[in-house]
């Protein structure tokens, strides 16, 4: 259990490493967009990355080879998708959601949050969390299609602010 052979070690230097550039290479040709955690979609391709960069380096069944494949493959699906949603509308409905209002006026949207399965308690601490006591000065609180949760200030002057909740995982 608490056993590394050398050679193990030097594998898992060795391919870390280069996976690591080889990925940061990649994408840097992607652009930011790649990265970004717009959606539920750029959420997956972020974690799957992650998950194969760490199976890269810890399956000796797996090369490097194989690994640097994987990175590009979601990097072109990627791309492909958030391309294919800027020009059509119709895919671009298909795989994004839309902002759902939750909070407006001091009034909560009960349909909208059963619908989006938040709690009040969960909109009270997104306010709390952005510097309000109370929902007084708060004008709106919108669901983002990340699974954040902005609140829209109804001071003049004030900007929004948007806080990163539970909810992104029931996205």
């Amino acid at each position: 259990m608490f056993e590394i052979t050398l050679d193990s070690f030097i594998r898992i230097v060795t391919v870390g490493f280069l996976a690591y550039v080889g990925l940061i290479i990649f994408l840097r040709i992607s652009g930011k967009r790649t990265l970004t955690k717009l959606n539920a979609f750029d959420l997956v391709v972020t974690v799957a990355l992650g998950s194969t960069l760490a199976t890269v380096l810890l399956n000796n069944s797996i090369s490097l080879l194989e690994g640097m494949t994987a990175f590009a493959l979601l990097i072109f699906l990627q791309y492909l998708f958030t391309l294919f949603s800027v020009h059509s509308k119709w895919f671009n409905n298909i795989i994004k959601s839309e902002p759902s209002l939750l909070f407006l006026d001091e009034q909560f949207l009960r349909s909208t949050m059963k619908k989006e399965r938040i709690k009040e308690i969960e909109i009270l601490q997104a306010i709390r969390n952005t510097g309000f006591g109370s929902t007084e000065k708060v004008k709106a609180v919108v669901l983002e299609t990340d699974g954040s949760l902005s609140v829209i200030s109804s001071e003049p002057g004030n900007a929004l602010a948007n806080v990163k909740s539970k909810t992104e995982t029931t996205q």
